[in-house]
């Protein structure tokens, strides 16, 4: 017991100690004036009762009954006058083993100081914090802005042909369908605002409102209705989209944009001078979903037995294999073999190794985000993925503090330092809003494991329970399952789709995207989707049996939908659909340079038989 009772807690620490100074100053901004601190050079004359040998061994930590503890346990204690780090000393006190591992780790690094003030620099710097996200979170919410309005405004120039009434997959006839067949029920399995009319004016009004909600989530008007609003009509577009709307970014999207909504702050126009920190717990979803997203790609291609991801040889056809190259894409094909397996095992790294950064101190995660944003930058070079690489670059921000944006943004971007943030008051209880996030996250982790499990072991050999979880959360889309090209296609088949009047002369339908044309330029697409052409790549991996959507498609030409017609770049009976409509398989594949320079060809193609037979409309 310490008869010089301070009136405050007292942590007395060695001075001359550059990592004590460090985490001293690190505590200090945690705890406020909640507790003092002094060096033990100033105050040991204050309390003869410790030998002064221990000042320089352990941190000592006075209470104000005049309690001494020491060491780790000083540490943790110390901890409880900060909001949410009681848990510590919890578990100091309760789990059997944790007291003892903890005076081990704090007596080796007292022994080893010098050395662990360096991997104190390395891995956080100076700044041990705490980091405030606010500025983080600014850039953030504009890129999904900016993202969602690309997704809306990409759809909305295509739903007429996709979905609409006279399109490929009529959304009337499949709503109506799912209603007859399921009842009640298709509303509960079907979320989509699309319910309230069949018609297209309303169809084309869902991305309309999109469009506009996303302006003003850029301009950060009333973020946080907004972005629910944005979730909800994004959703009923890839509900009520069926095959147009199966695609990853797609889901990868209502899955952020469905944190972003507990991540917004609550006021009616954002500013970061001003603005609350955001919430902890939100951040670190957001970072779980951003390791689920890229460890599951890397993952998927371990354990699915690919030879060509073991080999390493997977980027030796992957440029000219993937749906729709950029013109990069053909440089990138000519390079060596050495390069192209360099080039795997650096996927690897990122896929494997980097994504456990992401909950790493402070400059290993910024090491994880910018290596994913190159991987992502590269990618995005050589394949128009189209919102995919950006949506994944904006997770990516969430790794970098506002010191970090501070640094390379305009002075304008001010923010309250860390220590006039606002925080829950020491020893205040739960509040309902604590206790949603705490749910909340406990649900989102629970589904990411499982998810995380299903990319290692496949959703049939999961358990039971595992698969009725995932089935009843499917239709909105809150977790879901990524891991792109984890089966690599080693060669390109492709749909070429040809009319006639004679069943003769036949005369060849031009995409605006996909190979064709052997002469073509590769194109710069992306951000944009052109869902048409990328659905054709499915469909030429399998036959038109297992693809229904292309029967329809053709069936379409045939009637000369203008809807649907307005998909394509050329068509070749401007006046009349043709008598007769036939697609046929041609296996694609890049040119050598030297056929090049001759022929001016970017494609090289054979014939390989028909896909469809030959459809006819007209018997006379």
């Amino acid at each position: 017991m310490i008869k010089n009772k301070p009136d405050l807690p007292l942590l007395i620490y060695d001075g001359d100690c550059g990592v004590c100074r460090l985490w001293v100053d690190h505590w200090k901004s945690l705890t406020g004036h909640r507790v003092r601190y002094a060096p033990f050079q100033i105050v040991a004359v204050d309390f003869p009762e410790i030998p002064p040998e221990h000042f320089k061994k352990f941190v000592h930590l006075i209470t104000p009954d005049g309690e001494l503890f020491r060491g780790a346990e000083a540490i943790f204690r110390v901890l409880t006058y900060c909001p949410g780090k009681g848990w510590l000393l919890w578990l100091y006190m309760r789990i059997p083993g944790f007291s003892f591992i903890s005076e081990s780790v704090y007596s080796l690094s007292a022994s080893h100081r010098s050395f662990f003030y360096k991997v104190t620099m390395v891995l956080w710097g100076k700044n041990l914090g705490p980091y405030t996200f606010i500025i983080s979170r600014w850039v953030f919410l504009r890129l999904l802005g900016l993202i969602y309005f690309i997704a809306f405004f990409s759809f909305f120039t295509q739903i007429s042909g996709l979905i609409g009434s006279d399109g490929i997959l009529p959304s009337d006839i499949f709503l109506g369908s799912l209603k007859i067949n399921l009842g009640w029920k298709a509303y509960v399995q079907l979320p989509t605002l699309a319910w309230i009319s069949y018609g297209d004016s309303f169809l084309r009004f869902i991305p309309f409102c999109g469009m506009l909600l996303s302006l003003l989530l850029i301009a950060g008007l009333l973020s946080f209705p907004v972005l629910i609003g944005l979730w909800l009509l994004y959703l009923s577009l890839v509900n009520v989209g069926q095959d147009f709307m199966s695609f990853q970014w797609d889901v990868l999207l209502l899955e952020v944009g469905f944190l972003a909504i507990f991540f917004a702050p609550l006021t009616v126009f954002e500013r970061t001078s001003s603005a609350s920190s955001p919430s902890r717990i939100v951040l670190w979803l957001l970072r779980f979903l951003l390791f689920r997203l890229v460890f599951s790609s890397g993952i998927g291609k371990i354990v699915s037995g690919d030879p060509s991801w073991r080999d390493f040889t997977a980027l030796t056809f992957h440029y000219y294999t993937q749906p729709l190259p950029t013109p990069l894409a053909w440089y990138m094909y000519q390079l060596p073999l050495w390069f192209q397996k360099i080039s795997v095992g650096f996927m690897y790294f990122i896929e494997l190794v980097v994504p456990f950064f992401v909950f790493a101190p402070r400059r290993l995660r910024f090491f994880s985000g910018i290596m994913i944003i190159v991987l992502q930058l590269v990618i995005s070079l050589t394949g128009n993925y189209t919102f995919f690489n950006l949506l994944t670059i904006a997770l990516c921000v969430l790794l970098f503090d506002d010191l970090f944006f501070q640094s390379i943004l305009p002075s304008k971007f001010k923010i309250q330092s860390a220590s006039q943030q606002t925080y829950v008051k020491y020893g205040s209880g739960p509040s309902v809003k604590k206790i949603s996030m705490v749910i909340l996250s406990i649900v989102i982790v629970t589904l990411g494991c499982i998810q995380v499990g299903r990319a290692g072991v496949g959703y049939r050999s999961m358990p039971r329970i595992f698969q009725d979880v995932i089935r009843w959360v499917s239709p909105y889309r809150i977790v879901n399952n990524y891991g792109l090209f984890t089966v690599m296609t080693t060669s390109r088949p492709e749909i070429i789709i040809e009319g006639s009047n004679d069943g003769r002369d036949w005369y060849e339908y031009g995409f605006r995207y996909k190979p064709g044309d052997l002469k073509r330029p590769l194109p710069w697409v992306a951000p944009l989707q052109p869902r048409l052409d990328w659905q054709m790549w499915f469909a030429a991996l399998g036959s038109y049996q297992a693809n229904p959507w292309f029967t329809n498609f053709m069936l379409e030409i045939l009637k000369g939908s203008p809807d649907v017609l307005d998909l394509l770049d050329k068509n070749p009976f401007p006046e009349i659909p043709p008598r007769y409509l036939r697609a046929s398989v041609y296996e694609y594949n890049f040119t050598h340079p030297e056929t090049r320079r001759i022929t001016g060809n970017i494609w090289s193609r054979e014939l390989k038989g028909l896909y469809l037979p030959i459809l006819s409309l007209r018997h006379n």
